[in-house]
């Protein structure tokens, strides 16, 4: 395997987006953006080995004692790709407990492929050090996204959305040889699910490809019930093992600083208008659906949304996302008639999904593969996000601030993008650093399918969506263009100097459909 030495000497080519971006990715020839709707796949969806019968013969078979037999039963080696799921959020425990085993193990240079990374996974930083993990190909949040962005890391960090990463599962782009999943109740066939048990964690949508493409599955659970676990979220036929421990993980910890609502004046306020101009451009009818993101901004966007609805006596057909008591209380209210689930951002979505009918859960292989016949984007009106800059040709960046260093993982942010509106709601700065800007420093989604900018300093609309404009014309809403909010900012803020970085590069940035967007390049330090 290539070191990201050896890496950042490849050849680089500008693609469709106007970034320049390598050709080849730890050793993977890689295609470069080629525009929104462009890139057309060829050939078979990926498929793992077929398994038999006669290898599972007894009750209690997939029964191994502890973590260690598991991975030596599942042929555990150096290079191998090994992932896990992030339904704990920052109270994931599994992630780190699992590479703790195969440096006990003696095993080098894996390659790390979990749905996201938090702060709580800190300690894989020794195992990066000591050439247990050769890279992570996940989000890179915290320590882990500065440990990355000063170049530490041998190979290069992958990020890829929510959809894009089941897109990569599903097509081979990347093969799992283990895919360990955290269930916090299991039967001993496997049978996994996260409603119930002590460390309910709601869905596990994330891990559903996982399962489905992986060489091995090893499910982990510390609440062993009789067959059949019900309900039945990762069906026990793709699993190889079950492992019982004492914790897999803190649910307490679900509910992390980006999940929570926002208590800032100008926030709350941007949340308002947001609810505000949903509903003066008519989006807002019986029959709409929409997504908030995680941030503090999103989630209080959806109180103001839920007043105004009843107001308007005007009823959702479905809401998507990451769940949280806000949307619990939209579905309990009537507000809605379904809510599909991704995962749960606390435990009061962990506690509906198991008794309301009509709280359902999904995977991102279902609602946000872009190489599917169609996903549930599709039919969402809009989506309401959040962003760490704009630019002046609408492009935005989720991953890195200005100063180039990787904090954010791109999580179902670039899937969302594809909704029939797409509002990003944000500060017009944060600690006096404008976010919009000239350039974005990350390109995470194209400027053709941003759609509004809500600040608190106005609303942006952009100038491809006519419709919106002319649908607010009439309104109080205080639409501005997004060259002049910049303006303001700038004369309160002064014009931010650029921020040094290296031209070598530490990661890449895919698109939902596999093709490399954009190179995240090394910070001084």
């Amino acid at each position: 395997m290539k070191s990201a030495e050896d890496a950042r000497r490849f050849a680089f080519v500008q693609n469709a987006a106007g970034r320049f971006v390598p050709t080849e990715v730890n050793g993977r020839t890689e295609t470069p953006y080629q525009g929104v709707h462009a890139h057309r796949p060829t050939g078979r969806k990926a498929a793992p080995p077929i398994p038999n019968l006669a290898d599972y013969p007894a009750r209690d078979s997939k029964l191994f004692p502890d973590l260690h037999t598991a991975l030596e039963h599942c042929g555990l080696r150096d290079g191998m790709a090994l992932s896990t799921h992030h339904h704990f959020r920052d109270g994931d425990l599994l992630g780190n407990q699992l590479l703790d085993t195969c440096a006990e193990m003696g095993v080098r240079d894996l390659r790390w492929f979990p749905s996201a990374s938090f702060p709580c996974h800190a300690p894989v930083i020794r195992h990066l050090e000591s050439g247990v993990v050769h890279h992570i190909e996940g989000s890179l949040n915290g320590p882990l996204g500065d440990f990355c962005s000063r170049g530490r890391m041998r190979g290069l960090g992958v990020l890829r959305s929510h959809g894009g990463r089941a897109q990569a599962i599903q097509d081979g782009e990347i093969h799992i040889d283990i895919a360990v999943i955290a269930a916090p109740t299991a039967d001993p066939f496997g049978n996994a699910n996260g409603v119930h048990g002590p460390t309910a964690c709601g869905n596990l949508g994330y891990a559903l490809p996982d399962a489905m493409y992986a060489d091995k599955v090893i499910v982990v659970t510390d609440n062993l019930v009789p067959f059949p676990a019900l309900p039945i979220q990762i069906p026990g036929h793709y699993a190889d093992c079950v492992v019982v421990q004492e914790q897999i993980g803190d649910p307490a910890k679900i509910l992390s600083g980006t999940t929570e609502l926002t208590r800032s004046p100008d926030r709350l306020y941007i949340a308002r208008l947001v609810a505000e101009f949903i509903r003066d451009t008519g989006i807002m009818k019986d029959g709409f659906s929409f997504q908030g993101g995680a941030g503090g901004i999103s989630l209080a966007f959806t109180i103001f949304l839920g007043e105004m609805m009843k107001q308007a006596g005007v009823t959702a057909s479905w809401i998507h996302g990451g769940t949280n008591k806000y949307l619990v209380r939209m579905l309990e209210e009537g507000l809605c008639r379904a809510l599909v689930d991704g995962q749960a951002f606390d435990l009061d979505a962990v506690g509906s999904i198991s008794r309301n009918r009509n709280h359902v859960s999904t995977s991102p292989l279902i609602s946000y593969n872009y190489h599917a016949k169609g996903n549930f984007l599709g039919n969402l009106d809009v989506a309401v996000l959040g962003a760490t800059e704009v630019d002046l040709d609408w492009n935005a960046n989720v991953v890195t601030h200005s100063d180039g260093r990787l904090l954010h993982g791109i999580g179902g942010w670039q899937n969302c993008m594809l909704a029939g509106c797409t509002v990003l709601a944000v500060p017009s700065f944060r600690d006096r650093t404008p976010v919009i800007v000239d350039r974005v420093t990350s390109l995470c989604a194209p400027g053709e399918l941003v759609d509004v900018v809500v600040t608190e300093r106005g609303i942006a609309i952009n100038p491809r969506r006519e419709d919106l404009r002319k649908a607010v014309r009439a309104s109080r809403l205080p639409v501005r263009e997004l060259a002049d909010i910049k303006s303001d900012v700038e004369r309160l803020c002064g014009r931010p100097a650029p921020h040094p970085v290296l031209d070598n590069v530490v990661a890449v940035v895919k698109w939902v459909d596999g093709t490399v967007l954009d190179s995240v390049r090394q910070i001084p330090g």
